[in-house]
């Protein structure tokens, strides 16, 4: 009894409230999907933390408290930690069909979505004036990460499959001439219209874009030289 006991201490200890043997994935969808909902639960209690902590600095007392609030909250916007509603463009991209690929000349690597081919839409987006751009639902800000993980996109650590969809607050007209005058993305929309290779790609006008604040965390992270 007391070996048992022991056990399920040591158990409970190195399982930090998780599946010591968690089920079998049967397939890819399933991992993404599965990490995916960890990473949103975990970003649910970070912004519910945040409130209470924003809700604790406004009870603290003293002018220069509330004048250093002011000017935070003012920062806010142009930060992603404010939301941004407004016409502008949605952009979606996905993977070319399978049977593209079958006989091709072009190499693989060509019928797929990578993170560069998200970046420069983002970045065509910025120049053409956006306000606020989401990828997937997530606010884009000045620390997001967009990385190729096998045939996924990580955005700010959660794991995505196409299709990719881009979301940008701003003149519609303006966005469009954003995107126009970018070579990579004309290169990535040439793709999309050859029959040979199919690469996903659609733009559409929307009257009514909502970006939400950003949720993740605030704090950065960099490395400090040895020695």
């Amino acid at each position: 009894m007391v070996a048992c006991g022991a056990l399920f201490v040591v158990s409970a200890h190195n399982s930090q409230g998780t599946d010591l043997r968690p089920g079998r994935y049967v397939g890819l969808d399933g991992l993404v999907a599965n990490e995916a909902n960890q990473t949103k639960g975990l970003t649910n209690q970070v912004a519910q933390l945040q409130q209470q902590i924003d809700q604790l600095s406004k009870e603290v007392p003293g002018r220069d408290v509330r004048a250093a609030q002011h000017r935070a909250d003012a920062l806010k916007s142009a930060a992603g930690l404010a939301p941004v509603r407004g016409a502008g463009l949605e952009i979606t991209l996905t993977d070319a069909p399978e049977k593209n690929m079958q006989g091709s000349p072009y190499q693989a690597a060509t019928y797929v979505v990578h993170q560069q081919d998200i970046q420069a839409v983002v970045n065509a987006l910025w120049r053409g004036g956006a306000k606020a751009i989401t990828i997937q639902g997530q606010r884009v800000v000045s620390t997001t990460g967009i990385k190729c993980s096998g045939s996924t996109v990580s955005l700010q650590g959660v794991p995505y499959p196409e299709p990719f969809v881009i979301d940008a607050v701003g003149d519609p007209t303006q966005l469009q001439a954003g995107l126009d005058g970018d070579s990579y993305v004309n290169n990535y929309r040439a793709q999309s219209a050859n029959p040979q290779i199919g690469i996903g790609w659609s733009d559409q006008v929307r009257s009514a874009i909502v970006a939400p604040a950003y949720s993740g965390l605030t704090n950065l992270q960099y490395a400090t030289p040895l020695g």
